[in-house]
């Protein structure tokens, strides 16, 4: 190997390395982006600092909003230094995040070395936010956001039974192959249950004391509603409050947008009170008995705040819970720091729940997707 391969793979190495400190401060730097930055500069001078500078951001940077922090990182890594790019970069300004020291091969804090900067995306930072705390313009980019929840229905067992790869020995399948072999031995067949989707139920609370994330659920909702229709499974949605309304029709919009607008024409009674175990008692006579909770997955959103009697909360979630498969209480609450289950409703309600979790980002109500999907 010449000396000028070797300064290549050396370059190539640092310059994957920038590539890297850019991916770790919030540059969604793929490996196709990657692999376009090293050709790029393959064709150029290293030295040449403007020139490396000019190929990185037509390579590496995939919106306006990454140029600023394509800029930082270039000039942390690259520093005022002429030659080749330095493999730690420097600190770029007070305003950045704290230093994380770098480790020798002893596991010890190299101090002599620079610190690498980390940093959260904006992103990533607007998923964990409370919804309650955001601005309108906020609000928009996280309405975008839920696209991104991955949502699968969960799934229950049927009578009937299908081909598979093993289980139990499928005798029928297997004799009759052998009968067309004349009798020789044939492959043996398996079988085992089949599986469809199981219905969720979701019962939004709509009340004044969940106003500020009433938009957020419902966009859930129709997240949902959509995911889980792509795999042939069924989402029905309701609001409570001061009465019980029944929204599936607005939610199997395609659109969210339209689908919210039209959950705003139906349901009449946006902000008012609560009055949980009077609606549940409708939806559990109406809807639990006949069929549509039992043996489903009912989510409930709401933050316990009971107007009416807690002991007759309590008395019909212990009803829909002997009807549904399981009961998941979702709380905006829930996820804040410090936070204690003291409203009479909760309380009254925790016995008789399968999970109680949170939901006020957008990162909780993607593990809300996921405690549904494993149900």
């Amino acid at each position: 190997m010449s000396a000028a391969d070797v300064e290549l793979r050396g370059g190539d190495e640092l310059l994957l390395a920038f590539t890297r400190a850019l991916r770790a401060a919030g540059v969604p730097v793929t490996h196709d982006r990657a692999q376009g930055y090293l050709a790029a500069t393959a064709l150029l001078d290293l030295r040449d600092r403007r020139a490396t500078w000019v190929a990185g951001r037509a390579t590496l940077c995939a919106s306006p909003d990454d140029l600023d922090r394509y800029d930082a990182v270039f000039e942390a890594y690259f520093g005022a230094r002429d030659g080749l790019p330095l493999p730690r970069p420097a600190v770029p300004s007070a305003a950045s995040p704290a230093p994380l020291p770098d480790l020798d091969a002893t596991g010890e804090a190299d101090t002599d070395a620079d610190p690498v900067l980390v940093s959260a995306s904006e992103t990533e930072v607007l998923r964990q936010r409370d919804v309650a705390t955001l601005s309108s313009v906020e609000k928009q980019r996280l309405a975008a956001m839920f696209a991104t929840i991955r949502a699968r229905p969960p799934l229950r067992r049927t009578g009937r039974h299908q081909s598979w790869h093993r289980g139990r020995v499928d005798a029928h399948r297997t004799l009759r192959h052998s009968l067309r072999l004349m009798g020789e031995p044939a492959r043996i067949s398996w079988r085992r249950r089949g599986v469809r989707p199981r219905r969720v139920v979701l019962l939004v609370d709509v009340s004044g004391s969940m106003s500020a994330y009433a938009d957020a659920l419902l966009r859930f909702a129709h997240r949902l509603t959509t995911a889980h229709r792509e795999h042939g499974g069924d989402v029905e949605t309701f609001t409570v409050g001061t009465r019980l309304t029944h929204l599936t029709r607005a939610m199997r919009l395609r659109d969210p947008e339209r689908a919210l607008v039209a959950a705003g024409e139906t349901v009449p009674d946006w902000s008012g009170g609560t009055r949980l175990g009077e609606t549940l008692r409708i939806f559990t006579d109406r809807w639990g008995q006949r069929g549509m909770a039992r043996g489903s997955v009912v989510v409930v959103f709401s933050d316990g705040w009971e107007r009416g009697d807690p002991a007759l909360l309590a008395e019909q979630v212990q009803r829909l819970h002997r009807v549904a498969h399981r009961v998941v209480w979702v709380n905006p609450h829930r996820g804040k720091a410090g936070y204690q289950a003291v409203q009479q409703g909760v309380l009254a309600v925790l016995p008789h729940v399968d999970e109680f979790v949170a939901g006020h980002s957008l990162a909780a109500y993607a593990e809300v997707a996921e405690v549904v999907s494993r149900a």
